[in-house]
């Protein structure tokens, strides 16, 4: 079988399959046709930030890492190895991260890794048992266009940001402090945090709403997916937006003032070696001399040396409710007539975040793995965090569809409601605990678990 593109789930997709004794070539057009956001030809290399979210099991992020370690997902595993401090989420160093992913790939003995650009789905459908599309939000226009063929619709687009990286010798540690939200400063943190006064923080909007835009234009809502709004134009909603977003004080205390600061940036350890920082949460569609020139007025960044600016990228994906079926395959005519069966995975297919990515290709090999084998794919429980989203996402009546991430709130209402929030959080996750058990027997008992 076939799988186009090399990123979280086009290369989870191809460990996971191979691991199951399918052979599998995995078509990857980087390096030899570069991206504006990679920097490297390795697989599943991470373009925005190098955080995974949260590892708490009553978050539904949480609940998606364990959903995915119980199904022997190989690209958390990897995470884990390759993780770095940042407190309660899991984040990677992403370099190792990739270059680990990339290594066991290339030695897998039933993964063919083919580096060139896909221009044709029909073609590869010729010569394959099942072709799956994981080319993510940068599909190139040639594929683009036969996927828009296959549809007959227009493939939605909107805007991605990723956050600037700067080195940690160029931070002042006078101004910075560390600690970790809702935590004792005494104790420290994973974070560090730059502290705003008042003035500091008006001086830095000003700045930010007047500097020059890679793209100059005022986005309409509908342009920007929410959990990735550039900075600037957050602040462009409201003066004091950033205040109650990105650069939300709550939790955190100046040992200087022995308060909480007017607003604060939190920067997040980037690399495994804490040589550089990212700054959370500040994705920006800023020039690159106009990023360096503002993001300094940040209290502890005067100096500040950019490993890598922000960038923004178009973000191609399909119109899932009405395109994939519950198991990730394109069901459209002309579709169903190719020669070989097509699935939709990552973010092309619509999801949205770095562990949502894995769980599609992982979702989508044991669809295949099932289909080749001539078993039937157990159902997938809506009471798990990523069934919940599969049935979003696959609702021809969801309308005006948007990428989502996993959360709790399209999940299944409890019964009876539970009004406390902490305490609805773990009823969800245990239901959500329980319904996963079940799954896994069931694959299990299918013979579709790896060995």
């Amino acid at each position: 079988m076939t799988i186009v593109g090399g990123g979280l789930a086009g290369s989870e997709a191809a460990l996971d399959l191979a691991d199951r004794g399918v052979a599998v070539r995995l078509v990857e057009m980087r390096p030899q046709h570069p991206t504006p956001v990679h920097h490297t030809g390795d697989l599943a290399e991470l373009v925005c930030s190098n955080s995974l979210k949260s590892t708490k099991p009553d978050s539904a992020a949480g609940l998606l890492k364990q959903e995915l370690a119980a199904l022997g997902s190989p690209l958390i595993a990897a995470a884990r190895t390759c993780a770095v401090p940042a407190g309660g989420a899991l984040a990677v160093d992403r370099t190792l991260f990739s270059k680990a992913i990339t290594d066991r790939v290339e030695a897998h003995p039933l993964i063919q890794l083919v580096r060139e650009e896909v221009e044709d789905v029909a073609t590869l459908c010729r010569s394959a048992d099942a072709v799956v599309l994981a080319s993510g939000p940068l599909t190139s226009d040639a594929l683009s266009s036969s996927l828009m063929d296959l549809t007959g619709r227009d493939a939605l687009a909107f805007y991605d940001a990723a956050a600037p990286v700067v080195m940690a010798d160029s931070i002042d540690r006078e101004k910075v402090f560390c600690q970790s939200r809702y935590e004792d400063a005494a104790a420290g943190g994973d974070y560090l945090n730059a502290p705003f006064t008042r003035e500091e923080y008006e001086r830095f909007i000003d700045e930010l709403l007047a500097a020059e835009r890679v793209i100059a234009k005022d986005f309409e809502s509908r342009d920007l997916f929410q959990a990735c709004q550039p900075i600037e134009e957050i602040a462009r909603a409201g003066r004091d937006a950033p205040r109650f977003g990105s650069l939300k004080p709550v939790g955190l205390t100046d040992p200087r003032t022995g308060r909480r600061p007017w607003a604060a940036l939190q920067l997040r350890v980037e690399d495994a070696c804490g040589q550089s920082y990212n700054l959370v949460g500040f994705q920006t569609n800023l020039t690159f001399p106009e990023q360096r020139r503002v993001f300094r007025l940040i209290p502890g960044l005067e100096n500040a040396e950019f490993a890598r600016y922000g960038v923004m990228h178009r973000n191609t994906f399909i119109d899932a409710p009405h395109l994939l079926d519950d198991h990730g395959r394109l069901r459209t005519p002309r579709a169903e007539a190719l020669a070989a069966p097509v699935y939709v995975a990552g973010q092309l297919a619509g999801t949205e975040g770095y562990c949502e990515a894995i769980r599609s290709g992982l979702h989508v090999a044991l669809a295949v793995a099932a289909d080749l084998r001539g078993v039937s794919l157990p159902p997938l429980p809506v009471d798990t965090v990523y069934g919940a989203l599969l049935s979003y996402a696959a609702d021809p009546a969801t309308a005006d569809y948007q990428p989502m991430h996993v959360n709790f709130g399209i999940m299944r209402p409890l019964e009876p409601p539970v009004r406390n929030k902490r305490e609805r959080y773990g009823a969800y996750a245990a239901r959500a605990t329980a319904a996963l058990g079940g799954y896994r027997e069931a694959l299990d008992a299918a013979g579709l678990m790896p060995r």
